[in-house]
């Protein structure tokens, strides 16, 4: 069911320094900031080749991001994405194996303009899981 890693989330107190960081430090090919209201967060993606690392800051004080910095106020790791041919039935599956979806159960469409799930951490050791539909 599981796919290639698409990215690693970190959310980030400073978008700006943590951009220059993976830019000016690193070396990284980085992209424009968007704006993700539904989301609650505004995003950078960062390119390190065979797959990308999403740097997360709140977008308003009711994002879940928002409340992740709280208890992280350096910022850290929010979740995995891993991608998978169809979402509907990754979802069914999760489900029947006592997988929790988060939300309502049904995707949302995410920064790269593809369906999204977010699976419970609970289920998954701890880490928050997103499923994206490539």
């Amino acid at each position: 069911m599981l796919g290639r890693l698409n990215h690693v989330a970190l959310a980030v107190p400073d978008l700006a320094a943590a951009v220059a960081a993976y830019r000016d430090t690193l070396g990284a090919r980085v992209g424009e900031p968007q704006a993700l209201p539904e989301h609650g967060v505004t995003v950078v993606f960062v390119d390190v080749g065979n797959a990308k690392i999403e740097l997360l800051e709140p977008l308003g004080e009711t994002s879940p991001i928002a409340a992740f910095l709280e208890k992280n106020p350096s910022g850290g790791m929010h979740h995995v994405c891993y991608e998978v041919d169809d979402i509907l039935a990754a979802r069914d599956h999760l489900k029947a194996s006592g997988a929790r979806v988060l939300g309502d159960g049904n995707p949302k469409i995410g920064a790269h303009g593809k369906p999204v799930l977010f699976l419970h951490p609970k289920d998954f050791f701890g880490t928050l899981v997103e499923l994206e539909q490539v």
